[in-house]
């Protein structure tokens, strides 16, 4: 049976997160692992017979210390901190609390990573075998129609650098012919314009042709799914994890190792080999929706090296 301290923590998590949803735009997945991190700390404080409204400092920081017992990261201790403070600065302003327990607590020290990204020549393989195997003999019309979705997925992926929940729910009117942008609606519900490639718009092309002719006779009258990629099986677009896991799948048929490929790593290579190219980090940094120029800046290291490779090449004292 749960306790009143449980239940109560249960009903600051959900004002807490209604408020996110209101005041910030907070998407799904955000709201969703902020619960996850709060309702673990809720359980903790209720082991520790404390809850949100009455622990200290002191327990907070014992709960840190059991997230490092319990092996996690230095990045996931980091944003259960974060979530740790977002709440209790929310319970100070709505005065459910007169001070901030979590207020000075420290997390862990790490550095930030450079972002996983393939060669170009690597994306090219991928490209290669996924327009290969649209194309497969011996395979069915539905087993062609995967292919052709996958293909579709990649060329859309690479041209646009969007995240992979934006992707998957893209509308069917991003696919009109004549498109040469297209409007995404990313974090915090905010909208942007993306433009595509003609590469892109021939895969949407060609595999929106063979959705049409799979659909049995008496059904092509019928109101088309609003999402450019539904779901075969059920209603609704296709999940991430799905598209996912068929990227692994073709990773490993194109000769890359699976574990380095993922929507997310398409994404980087998108941002990394644009600016290895010319592209101004500003023109990256709202093409991929971000807000703020510091989350862009991971990619400065493809920038540096372009440069040192500019001054090598091209400098008139550059040791030929």
């Amino acid at each position: 049976m749960r306790s009143s301290k449980t239940a109560k923590d249960e009903k600051l998590i959900s004002l807490f997160l209604d408020m996110l949803a209101a005041e910030q735009g907070a998407g799904d997945n955000t709201l969703d692992a902020y619960r996850r991190d709060l309702t673990d700390l809720s359980e903790f404080l209720t082991r520790a017979g404390q809850s949100f409204s009455g622990a200290g400092t002191d327990v907070l920081r014992d709960y840190l210390a059991d997230l490092d017992t319990r092996g996690f990261k230095s990045s996931s201790v980091a944003r259960r901190l974060s979530a740790m403070r977002h709440l209790f600065r929310f319970l100070l302003n709505e005065r459910i609390r007169s001070d901030d327990p979590a207020a000075i607590l420290s997390g862990p020290k790490r550095g930030r990573g450079l972002p996983k990204v393939l060669s170009i020549a690597d994306v090219d393989r991928m490209l290669t075998r996924a327009k290969e195997l649209t194309g497969a003999e011996n395979a069915s019309p539905q087993q062609r129609l995967r292919a052709l979705r996958l293909y579709c997925l990649l060329e859309v992926l690479y041209a646009t650098g969007l995240r992979v929940s934006e992707l998957v729910a893209l509308p069917l009117s991003a696919s009109r012919r004549d498109a040469r942008m297209i409007v995404v609606r990313g974090k915090g519900n905010k909208e942007r314009l993306v433009p595509l490639n003609e590469a892109s718009r021939q895969a949407m092309a060609d595999y929106l042709a063979a959705v049409e002719a799979l659909k049995p006779e008496k059904k092509k009258s019928a109101s088309p799914s609003k999402w450019l990629f539904p779901s075969f099986g059920e209603s609704g677009h296709l999940t991430r994890q799905h598209f996912a896991r068929d990227l692994k799948e073709l990773a490993a048929a194109s000769g890359l190792a699976p574990r380095l490929v993922s929507p997310h790593v398409l994404r980087h290579a998108f941002a990394s080999h644009l600016l290895h190219n010319g592209a101004d980090l500003r023109i990256v940094q709202t093409l991929l929706g971000h807000t703020d120029i510091s989350t862009t800046q991971i990619y400065t290291h493809v920038v540096e090296e372009r440069l040192k490779s500019l001054v090598r090449d091209l400098h008139p004292l550059a040791e030929k």
